[in-house]
């Protein structure tokens, strides 16, 4: 490639900051495999330091990938530093990602440091990690709002000490689209050795403009864009991956570069990283929707019938759009059932995880007669072992109907002991809740029940997402089923097991 725009994703660092996005080893596995799938250059695997699981996902998704570059999160400081480098040692080719901001406002108030001092940790932080490897990256947070001369001043400090990436996060979501391309252009042009490291940009989507940020940054001359799948993200979200790289790809003539990426894989990495977080995909986003290639408009579709062209700037099947294909059914093998998986992308640890996952095929396939591929990887997700389940469901039993009052009956194993719990409520999903809140006493507050159907019919498997909040911290709980009220359980479950597992990590900013 004459000149290659780097894709390096975060979802498993940045993206897991959305409030109840958190992911186990298992998924984070599953996630870094799709997005090798996809020639995702860099995959941001985690901040080790943060706790012992963002150490243990960190390594594991090391030593699970072979052909991207994985990166390690790490403030400027020795110990994170230390730690980062341990978690990447089984990496094939691993980077060190270090960073300190640079805003007056960051360094006045959440640092307390003169800019001397940062910039000399920003220096030391650098040279210690070229002990580790020759691939360092150092960031400069909030570095839209950062002072230009002192900026060019660290950049060519850190150039100068090793590093070979050089990134200019938007942290905050200040900046606009004019503005963010010129700090990118002054950047190159006044530090004097810009020739010798790569200008990255991360831009969070506070104001809707994270990715025209990052599409200004390119046209600057940046060529690393730190982007996360559908935009997620803290806040707001970052960059999303598909509308960076679809944008590159498909007016060449205004970018002058672009990725590696297999794009037609982008639709089944949206919607498994949708699957595990929970986070459902509104119709109308760019490239991944349900609606990004429909047409309702009668002048609309008599063009498109005419000349695709007309009303099409790309190709539904280069992102991985396809109808929905029955694949699979009752009647289905193993063999048939794990070749299938392969097919989506989906690699199961053991021959005990294909095991269970066909047991829930099998099950599903008696419930419902076409079986899709959003259906096995609901259940694929759904199949993937929390580290603690602290409650269970043994069994549930709702009513509703016109003049009664809607009611649960439900069985739980809690605290190593079986419970049972009757409850009432406005109707079966809540009357669910409030029983196994009747056990389990979480003094846990709803924050957000969605359900979203995973393919058509009548018949189809309803996907729930529960958010979950206790004393300041958010989770998301995930559950599917062809019956939505024992979809809704699972879901709500899920959020508790999730709840009760202690979370003892620091989130950075970038």
């Amino acid at each position: 490639m004459a000149d290659q725009l780097l894709v390096f994703d975060t979802t498993l660092r940045d993206g897991e900051q959305s409030p109840g996005a958190s992911m186990t080893c298992e998924e984070k596995v599953r996630i870094a495999r799709a997005l090798e799938r996809l020639r995702v250059d860099v995959i941001e695997a985690g901040f080790p330091i943060a706790s012992p699981d963002d150490f243990k996902a960190v390594k594991a998704v090391a030593e699970a990938i072979t052909d991207s570059r994985v990166c390690g999160l790490a403030r400027a400081l020795t110990k994170d530093i230390d730690r980062a480098a341990e978690a990447l040692k089984p990496a094939r080719a691993g980077r060190i990602h270090t960073f300190i901001a640079t805003s007056p406002i960051h360094m006045r108030e959440k640092l307390r440091m003169s800019p001397e001092a940062v910039l000399e940790g920003a220096v030391k932080a650098v040279r210690y990690a070229r002990q580790f490897t020759d691939d360092v990256e150092f960031s400069a947070e909030d570095a839209g709002r950062s002072d230009p001369d002192f900026l060019c001043r660290i950049m060519e400090a850190v150039i100068a000490a090793g590093a070979r990436t050089v990134n200019v996060p938007d942290t905050v979501g200040y900046s606009v689209p004019a503005q963010f391309g010129e700090l990118i252009a002054m950047l190159r042009n006044r530090v004097p050795n810009a020739d010798q490291a790569i200008f990255s940009v991360h831009c969070h989507n506070d104001l809707g403009l994270a990715v025209a940020n990052s599409l200004a940054a390119v046209s600057h001359g940046a060529r690393q864009v730190e982007c996360t799948i559908n935009g997620l993200g803290e806040r707001a979200g970052n960059a999303a991956l598909e509308e960076i790289v679809m944008a590159v790809r498909t007016r060449q003539d205004v970018f002058g570069c672009d990725t590696r990426i297999e794009t037609p894989y982008i639709v089944a990495a949206s919607r498994l990283v949708s699957t595990i977080t929970g986070f459902a995909v509104q119709p109308n986003k760019a490239i991944v929707g349900a609606n990004a290639f429909a047409h309702e408009a009668g002048i609309h579709q008599d063009g498109v019938i005419k000349n695709r062209e007309t009303y099409e700037i790309m190709r539904a099947e280069d992102v991985g759009w396809t109808a929905n294909r029955m694949v699979l059914g009752k009647h289905s093998g193993r063999n048939a059932f794990r070749a299938r998986l392969a097919e989506i992308g989906v690699t199961l640890k053991d021959d005990a995880a294909l095991n269970q996952a066909f047991e829930r095929f099998k099950d599903l396939a008696d419930k419902k007669h076409e079986i899709f591929d959003e259906d096995l990887q609901a259940l694929v997700s759904e199949g993937v072992p929390e580290a603690v389940e602290s409650v269970k469901l043994v069994a549930l039993e709702t009513a509703s109907g016109t003049g009664t009052k809607p009611h649960a009956d439900i069985r739980l194993v809690w605290g190593g002991k079986e419970h049972a719990a009757h409850a009432e409520g406005g109707g079966p999903v809540d009357a669910a809740f409030r029983a196994i809140e009747g056990v389990v006493a979480s003094g846990a507050v709803l924050q957000l029940y969605a359900v979203n159907a995973i393919t058509s019919g009548t018949d189809a498997q309803g996907e729930v997402t529960v958010r979950l909040e206790r004393q300041g911290r958010i989770v998301n709980g995930h559950g599917a089923d062809t019956d939505i009220v024992l979809a809704s359980a699972k879901a709500y479950l899920n959020a508790l097991n999730k709840l009760f597992v202690p979370d003892t990590r620091t989130h950075p900013q970038l």
